[in-house]
């Protein structure tokens, strides 16, 4: 089943896969399938790993596709579990797939929900337990909310070289380990026209980055190490509109090897929340939130819901899921291009 949250594409692989993951939970599931002593979600040559290969890369996907596997949960507290992937292998989080996998489970009956109302759909992911509160109006679903597990600063105005000159860099984890910074500080701008640039200052910044001791998860090596990297350009805050005072930025995170998110980034979100919450923009009340927009012009809302006993914030991020397809992809044995290629 594919989906897009706010534009970014979400593929769905219920069932299919060849044999039983191994693993007791989501976590060490995605640990076997990566390579020996890897934390950045480099995979194993596998069978299940051919599966994502060929769901990914072209010509069945291209250099910017995202999916996951539906796999069992860590315990009966959760309704499914998954793996994320992408083009270069299996990520710790996603909000944007979050939301998805809500809005499928809820609409497929696996999650039963009111007509009008809300269904909670628990979801075991590697950095945790998430939940996605799906919303419905008159038997339809009309959107999500996603509750991200605890996100917490880490470092504070790192200078990194790039090519564009030197920017100062903010690091938070939020289930991933996200670089963040004003796209104005190296001359570029969120918008379609600099997409080229903004991959390559992405690369450049996650490369620069790699052994510093921020990006270091301090719980679970697992999640450590840069996954995207935020740019954000300050946009006027809308007036006039009822609801609660907004902080309204536009975004865009290249995460993995250059792969651009076209959404907002529900798990990035959560980053750029900690960050303005630091920065006392962004209260617990609810009086402020976040209107992010991304490079395509999609939009999420972020709120700060609360703060845990470690400093850490609560975080939620409101956006909308629809299917787009349903699909039997299959794989000749004679097809000379095999589960494809990438094409950046």
């Amino acid at each position: 089943m594919d989906y897009h949250t706010a534009g970014e594409p979400f593929r769905i692989v219920a069932a299919g896969l060849p044999g039983v993951l191994p693993g007791e939970t989501v976590a060490e599931r995605r640990a076997i399938l990566l390579r020996p002593g890897t934390t950045a979600g480099e995979p194993r040559d596998t069978p299940v790993d051919t599966v994502r290969r060929m769901l990914c890369h072209e010509p069945r996907g291209h250099a910017d596709m995202y999916g996951g596997f539906v796999v069992p949960p860590d315990d009966e507290g959760a309704h499914l579990g998954v793996l994320f992937w992408h083009k270069d292998g299996y990520s710790t989080a996603c909000g944007h797939g979050t939301i998805a996998l809500g809005v499928w489970a809820v609409d497929a009956g696996i999650v039963p929900a009111p007509d009008d109302g809300e269904a909670a759909v628990r979801i075991d992911v590697p950095s945790g337990r998430v939940t996605a509160r799906v919303r419905r109006v008159g038997g339809r679903t009309v959107g999500a909310v996603f509750r991200n597990v605890p996100s917490a600063v880490a470092a504070r105005g790192i200078n990194v070289e790039t090519s564009f000159g030197t920017a100062a860099v903010d690091v938070a984890h939020s289930g991933a380990c996200y670089a963040s910074l004003s796209a104005a500080a190296l001359g570029l701008s969120v918008v379609p026209e600099r997409y080229a640039d903004l991959i390559r200052a992405g690369r450049e910044i996650k490369a620069a980055l790699a052994g510093d001791p921020s990006v270091r998860h301090p719980e679970d090596p697992r999640l450590s190490g840069v996954y995207g990297v935020i740019f954000h350009d300050e946009l006027p805050s809308p007036v006039g509109e009822s609801g609660p005072e907004a902080v309204h930025q536009r975004s865009v995170t290249v995460f993995a090897d250059g792969q651009v998110d076209r959404s907002p980034c529900g798990s990035g979100t959560s980053a750029r929340l900690a960050l303005l919450h630091a920065d006392g923009r962004i209260p617990t009340d609810g009086s402020v939130v976040l209107r992010h927009t991304s490079i395509v012009g999609s939009e999420f809302i972020g709120r700060v819901v609360g703060v845990d006993a470690a400093g850490a914030v609560l975080t939620e991020v409101e956006g909308d899921a629809y299917r787009t397809g349903e699909h039997r992809f299959v794989l000749d044995p004679h097809d000379g291009l095999g589960t494809g290629f990438v094409l950046r």
